[in-house]
């Protein structure tokens, strides 16, 4: 290949896009004027106003940190309970169930114990009724993305929820359970209010 093949091909491209844009150029200055001159006035499509509307999307990594934060909660409290229950002349293999034997009431708790279940159920504790309403309400919010009009699906699923952990437990569930349930409720009509 020799250079001047590659100059005129250079010469050649750099013609044609000036005139492009000079072509493009006067298309848009002609335009311009017909526009000015007739009077036109842009406004906004409905679509242009449906694309700027809010999305929403859950946030995993506040659902992650919760999961977690539960698990090991959850793992610190089952071995509380398997201690408190290694301690007893009952066996726990005896008990058809954790629920069943908890729900009976038909056990001693030892000191250490005691203080540390009253620690975590206190109304500061992590298994009191604020914490865990605020933990159940901000995994419903991170769930949505925030989005306010899935709060009835929320609240409608967090009920599914109860309902089945009161027939898991044989009845009616402690009062603090209730308690916690009463907050949540009142959490979602806040969030249903807000968003209204």
């Amino acid at each position: 290949m020799n250079v001047n093949g590659v100059t005129s091909t250079q010469a050649a491209y750099s013609s044609y896009t000036t005139a492009a844009r000079e072509s493009t150029a006067a298309e848009t200055a002609k335009s311009t004027t017909t526009a000015e001159g007739s009077g036109v006035v842009y406004e906004r499509s409905a679509e242009t106003t449906d694309s700027a509307k809010k999305t929403y999307t859950p946030n995993t990594s506040v659902i992650n940190q919760l999961k977690a934060d539960a698990e090991a909660r959850t793992s610190q409290l089952r071995s509380l309970v398997e201690q408190m229950m290694s301690k007893q002349s009952t066996a726990y293999g005896q008990a058809n169930d954790i629920w069943q034997f908890l729900r009976s009431g038909n056990y001693k708790v030892d000191p250490a114990t005691r203080l540390q279940a009253q620690k975590d159920i206190a109304e500061d504790g992590y298994w009191g009724v604020k914490q865990t309403s605020d933990r159940i309400l901000s995994f419903a919010t991170a769930l949505t993305g925030g989005d306010p009009d899935k709060v009835d699906k929320m609240r409608a699923a967090f009920e599914k929820g109860y309902k089945q952990a009161e027939k898991k437990w044989g009845g009616n569930l402690p009062s603090i359970c209730q308690q916690t349930y009463d907050a949540v409720l009142s959490g979602f009509d806040k969030m249903a209010e807000d968003a209204g």
